[in-house]
């Protein structure tokens, strides 16, 4: 009948290698685009339009609202319309947001658009779409995966999909440096929807999935457990760290681009000089962290958790006190470093503590988790930074560090989210 699946659960699928490697060329377009986006183009942008920062940070904080809020709902679209199908809606979304952004940009420098709030607008709104529809493609993708490995591999192949958007985080930083010196700010952001634009189309004809990869997929909505997963004593305390994570990240990843303008001395295209190689070091570190710490140490995924937050805290702890570019360097590679182990960690946990039937849901859940505090760092970031101190989003975020250091470690019940001796 269709989509049954003849093989158990728990058996990895022979011909998943060609399938993951596309996923992880797909979100590396995404993480490439992304981190252009924000090392290269809206921070330069709004400051030539002489905006206040914080909207550079609100634009990010809409689309992350309805990442939080259309995450889940993507994730269990997979388990009925098919991993492939709603991958590639995912990538065509974010394809387009790009698109917009460049247009946006166009129209403004050129001076066609001059208000800055209908800028602000446009760009608000071009952006939302990554959150409304893009936000389909990173769930899929990782129920794809989940949906095809057993569970000693998980940690090692989310870590491995993982990685792809890492990858794109290191390419993109420096590319947009090298786009924006040659051809112009927004350059980026047209290459980057060209290039999500082609992953949509590869996965939507190459991605194999011929049948449905859970037997009972069109059932889930009756799975025990489904309804209401997201309180569930399995999930949420994964949930819980990744959302105190992404507030960390997003202060962390907005707050820096500024800080090095401003202590630097540096504006526009310059400042892009700069904050590309410092994303490209973070990025390399998160890599390191994923394709070749992971692997060799097989720790468990609640030590990745705690594990991660050490570095972190030392890299943000850096940021304040940096006054040189190889300080604001080394305080990357820390801070790439700590998400490299942490977020591998929560993100196999939750995926080992649910069935497989609801590897759709659990992935829209982290997800979710992963963009709902950016929803509210332009307010704990670039606010309090750009009218309160200069220091305070740092000193917040290694206080909140400190707290999932405490949480992970000694919070969370050992056991959970792993590999149990009967597996």
């Amino acid at each position: 009948m269709p989509g049954t699946n003849d093989r158990l659960p728990d058996q990895s699928r022979p011909d998943r290698r060609g399938a993951f490697i596309l996923l992880f060329f797909a979100l590396m377009a995404i993480g490439a685009g992304n981190t252009m986006l924000l090392a290269a183009v809206l921070p330069q942008l709004t400051r030539e339009m002489q905006m206040p920062d914080w909207m550079a940070g609100a634009v990010f904080s809409l689309s992350a609202l309805l990442w939080s809020l259309t995450s889940p709902f993507w994730g269990k679209r997979s388990n009925l319309w098919g991993r492939r199908k709603v991958a590639a809606i995912g990538l065509a979304g974010y394809a387009a947001s790009m698109f917009f952004i460049w247009l946006t940009g166009r129209l403004a420098l050129s001076g066609i658009m001059t208000n800055i709030i209908a800028v602000f607008i446009c760009l608000a709104l071009a952006r939302s779409l990554f959150g409304l529809i893009g936000s389909a493609a990173n769930p899929a993708a990782q129920a794809y995966v989940a949906d095809r490995t057993s569970k000693a591999e998980r940690q090692s192949e989310i870590a491995f999909l993982s990685s792809g958007f890492s990858v794109g985080s290191v390419i993109g930083p420096a590319f947009a440096a090298a786009l924006v010196a040659w051809v112009g700010i927004l350059s980026p952001a047209l290459v980057t929807a060209l290039l999500a634009g082609t992953m949509a189309a590869l996965v939507w004809w190459r991605l194999p999935e011929t049948r449905a990869p859970v037997a009972d997929a069109v059932k889930i909505d009756a799975e025990i457990g489904a309804k209401g997963l997201w309180h569930s004593d399995r999930v949420l305390p994964f949930l819980v760290y990744a959302v105190a994570m992404s507030l960390v990240t997003g202060v962390l990843t907005q707050v820096f681009v500024f800080a090095v303008m401003d202590k630097l001395g540096v504006s526009g295209r310059e400042a892009a000089q700069y904050t590309g190689p410092a994303f490209t070091v973070g990025a390399v570190a998160v890599l390191l962290a994923q394709l070749v710490i992971i692997p060799r140490l097989h720790l468990r995924n609640k030590t990745l958790m705690w594990v991660g937050c050490v570095p972190l805290l030392m890299g943000t702890l850096m940021i304040v006190f940096a006054n040189d570019f190889a300080s604001l360097i080394l305080s990357q590679f820390l801070i790439g470093l700590g998400q490299g182990l942490a977020r591998p960690g929560f993100s196999s946990g939750a995926s080992l503590a649910v069935s497989p039937q609801l590897q759709g849901n659990v992935a829209g859940l982290v997800i979710s988790a992963n963009g709902m505090g950016y929803i509210v760092t332009p307010f704990f970031g670039l606010f309090f930074y750009e009218y309160v101190s200069r220091e305070l989003p740092f000193y917040l975020c290694a206080g909140m560090l400190i707290a999932m250091f405490l949480y992970a470690r000694f919070g969370m019940k050992d056991g959970l989210g792993e590999i149990r001796d009967d597996d």
